[in-house]
C-alpha cells in the first residue's frame, strides 16, 4: 500500500521551508511577472487553502492582467456542481485524492478559459485525518491549456504530507501552488 507520509518527506519538508523565505507575496509577484511576460492567466479551484492561493494573487497590483478567476469549493457538492467532480470519483477515491484534483483543475480550466489552473485538497487538520491519508496530507494538480494534436489540457498532480499546525499547513499548500504554478510557465 502506498504510503503518503514518509521518512522521505522530512528532506521534502525541509525544501519547503526553503519557500517561506522566499515569502507569499513574492511567489505571486514572480508568477504575475511570468504569466504577463506570455500573455497567459491563471485560475485556481482550492479546498483546504480556502482562497488563499487567489488571495495572494490579488495581492498584487495589476493582477486582473494575469488572474481569471478562483473558485473555492470546499465541500464535495461544490466540487462537483461548480467545476464538474463526478460524484463517482468522489465515492470512490475521495476529495483528498489525485483524481479528484486532476478533475477540479481540468474543470477550472475549462470553465475559466485560462491557460493554466491548479487545484488543491487536503487535510489540514487538526481533525480529519486517517492512517491512509494523515493530518497534512494535500493533493495538488495543475492543468494546463496546449495545442497539442489531440487539444486535451495536459495535467500532472503530486502530493505533500506537510508537518505544522492548520495554518502552517494551508501556507506550506499556497506557497508550493504559487512555486509549482512559476515552474510550469516557465518550462511552457
Amino acid at each position: 500500500m502506498w504510503r503518503y507520509c514518509n521518512e522521505n518527506q522530512s528532506d521534502i519538508n525541509r525544501t519547503l521551508q526553503n519557500f517561506k523565505t522566499k515569502n507569499i507575496k513574492s511567489l505571486a509577484i514572480e508568477l504575475g511577472n511570468e504569466l504577463a511576460e506570455q500573455n497567459k492567466k491563471v485560475a485556481t479551484v482550492e479546498s483546504c487553502t480556502g482562497g488563499g492561493i487567489a488571495f495572494a494573487i490579488t495581492e498584487v497590483a495589476g493582477s486582473s492582467a494575469w488572474f481569471e478567476k478562483s473558485w473555492v469549493t470546499y465541500s464535495n457538492q461544490a466540487k462537483h456542481e461548480e467545476v464538474g467532480v463526478l460524484n463517482d470519483t468522489l465515492s470512490e477515491f475521495g476529495a483528498v485524492s489525485a483524481q479528484t484534483v486532476e478533475e477540479m483543475a481540468a474543470g477550472g480550466l475549462h470553465a475559466s478559459g485560462a491557460d493554466l489552473c491548479v487545484a488543491v485538497s487536503g487535510i489540514a487538520g487538526p481533525d480529519g485525518g486517517s492512517p491512509e491519508k494523515p493530518v497534512g496530507l494535500v493533493w495538488f494538480a495543475i492543468a494546463s491549456a496546449t495545442s497539442n494534436i489531440t487539444g486535451k489540457a495536459t495535467i500532472r498532480n503530486f502530493s505533500r504530507c506537510f508537518n505544522g499546525d492548520r495554518a502552517e499547513v494551508r501556507e506550506q499548500a499556497i506557497s508550493l501552488s504559487l512555486k509549482e504554478l512559476i515552474d510550469s510557465t516557465v518550462s511552457a
